[in-house]
């Protein structure tokens, strides 16, 4: 197992008076895709959401416990380094209403980047990265809205590598998506955790089988198990897991 990029320990969230995670404790490896699984309303969004701190912006979260990331307690952290470090790529794909290009090179400027030939380079090296460069390259001054649902998606990746972080969050990146348009997906992810350490919430469970290198199932708030993904689907540890990866209830 890679080394631990993320560190996650008896971490407690509270929405007002309702518990949404219980004493969860974890590390997420280094370049490497860790799957989230479990039912609607288990916490494995909540979870992903804490990793950069999106949940600071509901006024009644109440978090105890440990997030570190790369030893750094993430509470104690500038928020927009934090989320400059650790980008997020959302269910619905949420290009913003202007030009391919400007979509790109967003972060980057509000990161302070002015100069057109860092910003081109930029451009070229996200969209490369997130493979859609050769669809969209002829048309980069285009509204990124005509896109399609596949390719705004892949953009949004784009936008998130553009700043460079270290750990891409990527919240049911493929839901709304068809079966081509998440292969492309699932494909780019395997592509990415080269550079990138992976964390994605997804109830596909065939999906995590086929991208991700560890699977943490959560289960109302708690988190059952964890490990690597093919050893738990072969063999699970806990009966709830077993039942849950077989079909029997979730």
């Amino acid at each position: 197992m890679n080394r631990a990029v993320i560190t996650v320990n008896d971490l407690n969230l509270w929405y007002g008076q309702s518990q949404a995670l219980k004493h969860i404790t974890m590390e997420i490896p280094e370049n490497s895709i860790t799957a989230l699984i479990g039912p609607s309303g288990c916490g494995k969004s909540t979870f992903l959401k804490t990793l950069n701190r999106m949940n600071d912006l509901i006024p009644t979260v109440k978090i105890t416990g440990d997030v570190r990331y790369n030893g750094t307690n993430i509470f104690e952290t500038e928020v927009n380094g934090l989320r400059k470090e650790v980008g997020m790529v959302f269910q619905k794909p949420n290009p913003f209403p202007m030009s391919i290009y400007d979509n790109i090179a967003y972060g980057p400027r509000t990161h302070g980047i002015t100069n057109k030939a860092k910003l081109d380079e930029i451009v070229e090296r996200s969209l490369r990265d997130a493979a859609i460069w050769d669809e969209v390259k002829d048309r980069l001054k285009k509204n990124a809205i005509g896109l399609s649902g596949g390719q705004q998606q892949r953009l949004c990746i784009a936008r998130a590598l553009a700043v460079e972080p270290k750990v891409l969050l990527m919240d049911e990146p493929t839901s709304a998506l068809d079966p081509i348009s998440t292969s492309r997906i699932e494909e780019l992810a395997i592509e990415l955790k080269e550079k990138y350490t992976i964390v994605i919430v997804t109830h596909n469970m065939q999906q995590a089988v086929r991208i991700s290198d560890c699977t943490a199932f959560f289960l109302l708030g708690e988190l059952v198990e964890f490990g690597d993904t093919e050893e738990m689907f072969s063999q699970p540890k806990d009966q709830r897991t077993e039942d849950y990866i077989t079909g029997r209830f979730g």
